[in-house]
């Protein structure tokens, strides 16, 4: 391979998170190699004490895995975290190794290989939810074999200085740890804007570009890259003006007002997406205008039965107490696909992102949205000034819209709308919204679904771009629906937190864009920088595109606005 260590180059991929940031290149260790074929213990070894060593190993993972989790001060990355784990500990994987150690007497490091690679290949062949978790499998396996053999895992490297990281890819458990005080900025040749490493560099406010084709290879540990979250160029080996210049920008300190507006002055909502009260905390902080997107899964996962209603409005109205006076916008449980629960998944599935997911689930256990909009309902009372709205996940047809506005008004919950995350309910916004208060867009699930490509893979990554010309043309089918009714219309999907996009979404007629708190900042300010007609104008250049990559450099070059900015 080329020593590109003092090469100057250039790699575009996406951005995901604004920032700009320049640092020595780190990559992560150096992967597990597969041990060799056919290697076996002699017959003088005790093979159950071989057995047990996989089984204490495994124990090992799952307990530094647990300990991560405690560590972690993020909800998303407490239960990546704890899922990864819990696979961790499924003892399928362990049991067959073991067998493989006893039975066919392979060493315990070959024997996890090849346990785990049929297990990889079953859940591959279920697809969907399962296919999903291979790279976690292999993640669990990379880490028994490390503990077993003696190795390094897998993972961050070891520095005391901060640095850019720069990987093929990330794993959930790997994305999960990474520490924002010493990773400046990430950069991957695979992954996707709505993929673990995208959602975890958002929420943690590091600026990093996916879907870099070719950047583990031309950006070589030791040197110097410039990373722009924002536009997804990363330098290698930037002239001493050019880092001069862009590390000015990245020091500027930006904040919110509180209201967030076009620079006419057309109002357009900022709020925050949440997960729990820690993090209605950090949203409340940030001056969030309110919460466009409030997840209520944290009250369900990592329980055998549901929550009671008392324990759920406990939860509900400690958020809706950081919010007097605002809009908080709570989901009714988005469950099934890369989310099950024991009390509500159903094994039967082949393909769990197109079944009984989000809002299907009420119709085989209507119980329990009603227990939910009845804690809704009650938490809502209790904080009387904070405007609380209420919105179905996975919403495709009218029917279950007209349904679901039903049981909520049973609740008198009187601002119920949906989601947007599939192309027929995009397609029928018109008639969907006649009944629906509002609209709130899911760009990440409209996307996979627009496109037909799972957002976690990131061999699929350049489909998994909410630039894609279809899925804006959806967006714009949305407003335009909601416009014969003079609807709302938020986004709450990662695509809000893209300052350019964020300006695209608005000329579609977007009403509300909902995002990390760190990124409220740099979208505010992007919003404050063109008037509503250049939003429209941009809009329209996106839309005309043929290409996601076409609509994301035609409109960066319509905005030296932004690029002035350093966003």
């Amino acid at each position: 391979m080329e020593d590109t260590t003092n090469v100057r180059a250039t790699v575009t991929g996406i951005g995901v998170c604004s920032g700009i940031k320049a640092g020595r290149v780190y990559h992560v260790t150096a992967p597990i190699e597969e041990p060799a074929p056919g290697l076996r213990l002699s017959p003088r070894e005790d093979y159950d004490k071989a057995a047990a060593r996989i089984a204490q190993a495994s124990d090992k993972v799952q307990a530094n895995l647990e300990q991560a989790a405690q560590r972690a001060t993020l909800e998303s990355t407490r239960e990546m975290l704890e899922a990864t784990a819990t696979m961790a500990a499924d003892p399928t994987l362990v049991a067959d190794a073991q067998r493989r150690v006893r039975e066919d007497h392979l060493v315990p490091e070959r024997a996890v290989w090849e346990a785990a690679h049929e297990v990889t290949e079953q859940f591959t062949a279920l697809g969907g939810y399962f296919a999903e978790r291979t790279t976690d499998i292999r993640d669990i396996r990379d880490r028994i074999i490390a503990s077993l053999t003696g190795l390094l895992a897998p993972g961050l490297p070891a520095s005391d200085e901060p640095y850019v990281l720069v990987a093929p890819d990330l794993a959930p458990s790997l994305a999960a740890t990474l520490d924002e005080n010493l990773v400046l900025a990430i950069v991957t040749d695979g992954a996707g804007p709505t993929s673990h490493t995208a959602i975890i560099a958002n929420a943690k406010g590091i600026p990093a570009v996916v879907a870099a084709r070719g950047a583990t290879e031309l950006l070589a540990p030791g040197s110097i890259a410039l990373v722009n979250g924002s536009s997804g160029i990363v330098v290698n080996n930037p002239t001493p003006e050019e880092l001069e210049a862009a590390l000015k920008q990245s020091d500027v300190v930006r904040t919110f007002s509180g209201e967030g507006a076009t620079k006419d002055g057309h109002r357009v909502q900022i709020l925050a997406n949440v997960g729990d009260p820690a993090s209605a905390a950090e949203a409340a902080a940030a001056g969030a205008e309110g919460v466009g997107l409030f997840r209520t899964e944290f009250c369900f996962l990592d329980r055998e039965t549901a929550p009671s209603v008392e324990e759920q409005v406990a939860e509900y109205a400690a958020v809706f107490a950081h919010f007097p006076g605002k809009k908080v916008v709570i989901r009714t449980l988005d469950s099934g696909a890369d989310k099950p629960l024991p009390f509500l998944t159903f094994d039967d599935e082949e393909n769990p992102a197109l079944g009984v997911r989000g809002y299907r689930t009420a119709e085989r256990s209507p119980e329990l949205l009603d227990q939910q909009l009845q804690a809704i309902a009650t938490a809502a009372r209790a904080n009387s000034s904070t405007d609380v709205w209420v919105m179905a996940p996975m919403i495709s047809t009218v029917d279950e819209t007209s349904a679901f506005v039903a049981s909520c008004e049973k609740h008198s919950l009187n601002t119920a709308g949906v989601m947007i995350e599939v192309p027929s309910a995009a397609l029928l916004s018109g008639h969907i919204l006649a009944t629906a208060k509002f609209a709130s867009i899911g760009t990440n699930d409209l996307t996979q679904y627009a496109m037909a490509a799972d957002r976690l893979m990131g061999v699929l990554a350049n489909f998994s771009d909410p630039w894609q010309p279809a899925v804006l043309q959806l967006i714009s089918a949305t407003c335009q629906g909601a416009l014969l009714h003079s609807r709302p219309v938020g986004v709450c999907g990662e695509a809000a937190a893209n300052p350019a996009l964020a300006l695209v979404l608005v000329g579609l007629g977007v009403t509300s864009l909902s995002m990390s708190p760190r990124a409220i900042p740099e979208v505010a300010t992007a919003l404050a920088a063109v008037d509503l007609e250049k939003c429209r104008d941009l809009a329209r250049i996106a839309v005309a595109s043929p290409t996601a990559a076409d609509a994301r450099h035609a409109v960066r070059d319509a905005l030296p606005e932004l690029t002035a900015l350093g966003l």
